[in-house]
C-alpha cells in the first residue's frame, strides 16, 4: 500500500518500524451531515504539535514508547466498497506482522473493514464501541455501507455477545426497536463499564472511539454533533483506566474529527491528547504479552 507521509504525530517515528503504528484512513465519501472527516488525520497531526509528547496523567512520553507513524493510506479510488477492500488488505498487514495500529479517521466507516480483518482471524473479537450515536441502521438511503450503518454490519460479523456500546444518546426509532429485539447491549451512562471490561479482559478486543461521544462543549468539531456525553476527565478515570485493565487489545481506532467545524484549533488539539493517551494504554498492553 501507499502512503502520504507528510506529517507525523508528535513524538513518532516516521513508517511502521515500531510495534505501535499510527495510520491515518482519510476517507468521509458517506457522512450523512456535514463533510470534512477525511481531513481529520493530518490536522490531528498538525494540532500534536500543540501537545507535550509527556502525559502528567500517566507519567509517560511518547518519545519512551515503540510508536511509528506510518501516514495516510492513499486510497486508489473513493468508492465505499473499494475503501473497505482496501483498508481491510492494508489491516491484514498488521495482523500477519504482530503490529497494534492506532487508526485516525476519516468516518466511521472506516471501522467496518478493520473488524472485518480482526473477526476473520480472532474467532472471539469483541468490540467496545464508544459513540453518541447508534450507527445501527440497516441502510441509510439505501446504502449499507454507511457511517450510520456502521455498528449494524459489525453486529452481523461478531454477533451481539461481543458488541459493548457506551455513550449512545440517539437513535432512529426502528434502529432502537432493532436494538432491543435483538439485544444489543448500550450502555449511555456507563453504569455497567467495569462489569464488562472484566469480562471481556482477557479476550481479544478492538476499540473504537467516535469523537461524538464527547460533550460538543469540549469537542464540537465533528459532523454530527449530539447534546450530552462525556468530558475529558471522565475519559481518564474511566475509559482509560479501564482499557488498561484489558490484557488483549488488538487495536483502536478514533474516528469523526472534522477540521472545518473546528475554526479555533481546540477539537484538534483535544482529539490529539486523547490519541496520545491511547498511545499509553497500547504500550502497556504490548508489555503484557
Amino acid at each position: 500500500m501507499k502512503y502520504n507521509k507528510k506529517y507525523s504525530f508528535v513524538g513518532c517515528k516516521k513508517g511502521n518500524v515500531e510495534k505501535i503504528n499510527i495510520v491515518g484512513l482519510p476517507f468521509d465519501g458517506t457522512e450523512t451531515f456535514r463533510k470534512g472527516t477525511a481531513k481529520g488525520p493530518d490536522y490531528i497531526r498538525k494540532y500534536s504539535d500543540s501537545i507535550e509528547t509527556f502525559s502528567y496523567f500517566q507519567k509517560k512520553d511518547i518519545t519512551e514508547l515503540p510508536v511509528s507513524d506510518t501516514g495516510n493510506l492513499i486510497f486508489k479510488n473513493k468508492s465505499p466498497e473499494n475503501i473497505i477492500n482496501e483498508i481491510q488488505k492494508e489491516t491484514q498487514f498488521y495482523i500477519d506482522n504482530k503490529k497494534i495500529p492506532l487508526f485516525i479517521g476519516g468516518e466511521h466507516l472506516v471501522t467496518f473493514p478493520v473488524v472485518k480483518a480482526y473477526a476473520n482471524f480472532y474467532k472471539k473479537l469483541n468490540v467496545l464501541y464508544f459513540d453518541a450515536h447508534a450507527d445501527f441502521r440497516d441502510n441509510y438511503n439505501g446504502n449499507k455501507l454507511s457511517h450510520a450503518a456502521v455498528a449494524r454490519r459489525i453486529f452481523e460479523m461478531i454477533s451481539e455477545k461481543n458488541l459493548f456500546m457506551f455513550g449512545i444518546r440517539s437513535f432512529e426509532k426502528n434502529e432502537y426497536d432493532y436494538m432491543k429485539l435483538k439485544n444489543i447491549f448500550f450502555d449511555t451512562e456507563f453504569k455497567n463499564f467495569e462489569t464488562v471490561i472484566n469480562k471481556i479482559k482477557n479476550f481479544p478486543v478492538y476499540v473504537t472511539i467516535d469523537m461524538d461521544v464527547f460533550d460538543p462543549s469540549c469537542m464540537q468539531g465533528v459532523g454530527n454533533p449530539e447534546a450530552g456525553g462525556i468530558d475529558f476527565n471522565f475519559f481518564m478515570n474511566k475509559i482509560i483506566t479501564g482499557l488498561d485493565k484489558l490484557n488483549n487489545i488488538l487495536a483502536i481506532d478514533v474516528v469523526e474529527y472534522a477540521p472545518p467545524y473546528d475554526p479555533s484549533g481546540a477539537s484538534g488539539i483535544f482529539t490529539a491528547k486523547i490519541i496520545r493517551e491511547l498511545l499509553f494504554v497500547l504500550n502497556k498492553n504490548v508489555q503484557k504479552r
